[in-house]
């Protein structure tokens, strides 16, 4: 498999989850390299279905090593907690398979209660944000005042700078009205975290780099989508972390011509979650798939809000990330249609764009422009081949990829990791 960067070529809830299990079979270590618990993936194996924030969804396949890298914001209590339900579930979680970054940021008590309260303030302006605390613990990071795993592994220092932080951050919250929070209570909680992460803690990059030469392999697993990345997605409406394939390289230490192969993986259609443009929003097709209990946010709950595939967006996503193949996922949520389409381009006034504006206002303003194809109407959650699925759903998914400029390699039509179909 290589060296692989698996990203998401929309506005996240790809059913990455689901493709990064599916590939980790063949890969020695998974990388997750930015993004925070703001983030979820969701794989069913068998019976069981498990809803991943932090922890790399190779943590599922035994024999495999996850990596939290440094690029990544991390809430060490949310942490303890993810690692005390897979190991409810039977899932084994040990020193032996996982690894925290020593020097990944904290999300403190503090910064989520800032993006509430910001979030709060901005009214109808809001961007839509889960209110973890991710954006100003990034913004921390930037502003070279947050605290790392690093800082927690030494309580007495860590403690010193929790002080500090606190009471600025106090006087913040103030101004908005909101509660102050108490240093003893958030010690208390975070350093005992810290006790229960002691053992998972360590130089990733060297780590990394080791694995490197005695030639292990190693899968990259992106969180949210290109179109939320904060410099090349729909800005404001983005997270706070670069998504797109060049963040492997800057939140893990592994430098790019390590790298061997970029996936791109999209749903058949279109889905984003919160505010922001989204061209080719549709409420039936929303309802449709609502209806069939899917595109609900797997951190959040939220149903997600849906729409055509958009080719303009993918195509862009492609020439960002540099995508080489595509994995091409929930196409048995289309199976009952009669007539699906595709946005192959945008008009904004009286110009025809290929790709799309990056200011968010020019991006509401554009009109999608479609291509009809016929649907298939008949399931396909029981395919197991290309040649097993129904011709219009074949053409379907080559013209999607066609369009994007990328080989379609994998399609999925279910969940199940059985569900997944190799080309």
């Amino acid at each position: 498999m290589a060296n692989t960067i698996l990203v998401g070529a929309q506005w996240g809830d790809e059913g990455k989850g689901k493709i990064i299990d599916f590939l980790t079979e063949k890969a020695d270590i998974v990388v997750r390299s930015q993004g925070g618990n703001n983030a979820g993936h969701t794989v069913i194996v068998g019976d069981k279905k498990y809803v991943l924030h932090l922890i790399p969804s190779g943590i599922l396949r035994p024999g495999k090593k996850c990596v939290i890298g440094n690029g990544v914001v991390l809430d060490p209590v949310a942490v303890a907690q993810e690692i005390k339900g897979l190991l409810e579930k039977k899932v084994k979680v040990s020193k032996n398979n996982l690894l925290i970054s020593d020097s990944a940021h904290l999300v403190l008590p503090y910064h989520r209660a800032l993006d509430e309260q910001r979030e709060l303030s901005k009214g109808k302006g809001k961007i839509g944000t889960t209110k973890r605390g991710i954006g100003p613990a990034y913004g921390d990071k930037i502003a070279r005042v947050g605290l790392r795993v690093s800082d927690l592994m030494q309580p007495a220092l860590f403690s010193e700078k929790l002080a500090v932080r606190i009471k600025e951050n106090n006087a913040l919250l103030k101004t908005f009205g909101a509660k102050p929070l108490k240093f003893k209570e958030v010690e208390a909680a975070y350093l005992e975290a810290g006790e229960k992460l002691r053992p998972f803690v360590g130089n990733t990059v060297v780590f990394l780099h080791e694995a490197l030469k005695a030639g292990k392999e190693m899968l990259f697993e992106g969180a949210q989508g290109t179109f939320l990345d904060i410099d090349h997605g729909t800005y404001p409406y983005v997270t706070s972390s670069n998504t797109v394939a060049g963040g492997a390289s800057t939140g893990s230490g592994v430098p790019p011509h390590r790298m061997d192969r970029v996936l791109g993986v999209m749903k058949a259609y279109t889905t984003r979650v919160g505010e922001g443009p989204f061209p080719t929003e549709n409420d039936a097709l929303g309802d449709l798939l609502h209806g069939m209990g899917r595109e609900y946010g797997a951190t959040t709950g939220r149903a997600r809000r849906c729409g055509w595939f958009d080719a303009v967006s993918t195509r862009y996503a492609g020439m960002v990330n540099g995508i080489d193949d595509v994995a091409v996922t929930n196409l048995d949520g289309l199976d009952t249609l009669a007539t699906l389409k595709i946005c192959t381009h945008y008009k904004l006034g009286r110009k025809t764009l290929e790709y799309p504006p990056t200011d968010a206002r020019e991006l509401q303003a554009c009109t999608p422009v479609y291509i009809e194809m016929p649907g298939w109407q008949s399931p396909t959650h029981e395919a197991k081949t290309f040649a097993q699925l129904p011709a219009n759903a074949r053409a379907y998914l080559r013209k999607i990829a066609e369009l994007t400029g990328a080989k379609l390699t994998i399609a999925s039509v279910g969940p199940d990791r059985e569900q997944t179909i190799v080309l």
